[in-house]
């Protein structure tokens, strides 16, 4: 073996062997046992996440509801929607329920529309305008990344402290070595540092 190389033992915690010391063994029981439940933890998250995103999207769904609204005001010369992206301006729009009731919101609509016309809003289950519920690919693909997002920060969790675990063994696996050098040091008059 050329000088200055070791050879890589695999799994040496696992092994009986008169070095291996009783927090070698805990280490590597500890770090086991934190990958397994990082693992099904991630899992259960990513689910539970998925469904929780997948239900408040029907939920938003089942309460939204189209409405043919008139515009109030001409929409010429309205500040844009609050999304850059987003060509269309925000004006005052009116509709009447189906059990008569009279609103009057202020809603996103074509530029340059002219009061009086016939305009679609979408209303949630108390009367007010809100955004057109999400098409079954935009609920598949926030559930997905919900599920992602939360599968990973679980994972994350119990990596980090699994970490932090091993850290406060290694400073203690480190103080029990320099307690066993001061005495093998002081039983025969010699210092090593």
């Amino acid at each position: 073996m050329a000088e200055g190389q070791c050879e890589r033992i695999r799994m040496w915690r696992w092994r009986r062997s008169p070095l291996r010391r009783r927090c070698d063994l805990v280490e590597a029981w500890v770090v086991l046992g934190g990958w397994v439940l990082a693992l099904v933890g991630g899992v259960l998250a990513g689910v539970v996440a998925v469904g929780a995103v997948e239900r408040a999207a029907e939920e938003q769904r089942a309460q939204s509801r189209r409405v043919s609204a008139v515009l109030v005001e001409d929409a010429d010369g309205r500040v844009p929607a609050r999304v850059p992206a987003d060509y269309r301006v925000w004006a005052k729009v009116s509709w009447t329920d189906p059990d008569g009731t009279s609103h009057t919101d202020e809603a996103r609509v074509a530029p340059r529309t002219k009061a009086g016309a016939a305009v679609p809003v979408w209303t949630d289950g108390r009367g007010q305008v809100t955004a057109e519920p999400l098409s079954s690919g935009e609920i598949r693909l926030q559930a997905v990344s919900g599920g992602t997002l939360a599968a990973l920060c679980a994972a994350g969790v119990v990596l980090g402290t699994v970490w932090v675990v091993r850290q406060l063994m290694e400073r203690r696996r480190l103080a029990q070595w320099a307690l066993e050098w001061e005495r093998i040091d002081t039983r025969n008059g010699w210092k090593t540092g």
